[in-house]
């Protein structure tokens, strides 16, 4: 009797218009494109001059469903990774249900910040192996602009705004879906990645906006040191829990903060960079839709092939950190998918 697994059946994205190079960023901060692109890999990153972070998944899901020839109406439940939600509440997935009129479907947000999309993955997943649901939403969005401090060039010069969704449906095929997943989590690292205004420890007033406390703040070497270690762990973990090698696997889809991080990973996993999806030179780190957006636009560019074993990998703040498993089971879009 063959297992009901969940497997991805349709990919969407959206990108705001705007540009910020890192010429753009030399007229604001004291820095310069060299030293971002070499520290980085980042040569520019997009920016939601109006609107907000459901403007964004509200696009990308419109986008996911045009591709899928469905109606919003037969979403069963949305889940939105983000750590720049609308606001405090109702929950952005909430107002993306309206925005998109999912009139049968409920939803909550997940916030992991750039692990989010992996939680969100996992949550959705459970959905569907269960039977509850079939047609499972997850999205993972952030308008980081709206909380980068201009005038820091250790962050601002790191982060973008983008959105990406993927549809989750059951299949009974023998060996495709989500296969695996190993999910972390380290409350001491919060000390090291954080934003502290805005929640109840330490609400909105005169001194925490004089303070600065409502912008990220990261320790870079702190991080950078647990997220080379952790991401390149937990991929080569999932790797040995299913017997495989990097010649199994044909891409890795890592979360895009900094290039010398995914080349760390890359190596622990002993594959090769022509298989390793690649953007942060052209939206920066855009948190929780990082992996998606690589998804969406290597299916769309039919690089992404039916039967491939793919693994997503993730750090981010909490500190959090995991990675998936996936066999791809969605079908070139150049061979009428």
């Amino acid at each position: 009797m063959n297992v009901r697994r969940a497997t991805i059946t349709a990919v969407g994205h959206y990108v705001p218009e705007r540009v910020l190079t890192n010429a753009d960023l030399e007229k604001m901060v004291d820095t310069n494109d060299e030293w971002i692109r070499s520290r980085t890999g980042i040569r520019e990153r997009r920016i939601l001059e109006q609107g907000a972070t459901s403007d964004m998944c509200a696009r990308a899901i419109e986008n996911l469903l045009d591709q899928r020839g469905m109606e919003a109406s037969e979403i069963d439940l949305i889940i939105v990774a983000t750590v720049t939600p609308d606001m405090m509440f109702p929950a952005t997935a909430c107002v993306v249900q309206d925005k998109i009129g999912a009139s049968r479907a409920w939803g909550f947000d997940v916030s992991a910040a750039c692990s989010g999309y992996l939680f969100a993955l996992s949550a959705g997943t459970r959905f569907i192996e269960s039977g509850r649901h079939s047609k499972v939403i997850v999205v993972g969005g952030d308008k980081m602009s709206s909380i980068v401090d201009y005038t820091d060039r250790n962050t601002c010069v790191l982060f973008g705004d983008a959105a990406a969704a993927v549809l989750l449906e059951p299949t009974e095929e023998e060996g495709y879906g989500i296969l695996d997943e190993r999910l972390y989590c380290d409350g001491s690292g919060g000390a090291y990645l954080h934003m502290k205004g805005g929640g109840s420890l330490h609400p909105p007033t005169h001194e925490t906006i004089d303070k600065r406390m409502h912008y990220i703040y990261q320790d870079g070497k702190s991080v950078f040191k647990a997220a080379v270690v952790g991401m390149a762990d937990v991929a080569a973990e999932i790797m040995e829990r299913n017997h495989l090698t990097g010649q199994d696997i044909a891409w890795l889809v890592p979360h895009q903060a900094n290039l010398r991080i995914i080349d760390a990973t890359a190596n622990r996993m002993g594959i090769d960079s022509g298989k390793v999806m690649i953007n942060i030179d052209r939206y920066g780190n855009t948190t929780a839709a990082t992996i998606p957006l690589c998804l969406s636009e290597w299916h769309a560019s039919g690089k992404l092939q039916r039967g491939q074993k793919i693994v997503l990998a993730a750090f981010g703040a909490g500190y959090t950190w995991g990675a998936t498993l996936i066999k791809w089971s969605l079908a070139n879009p150049s061979a009428g998918a």
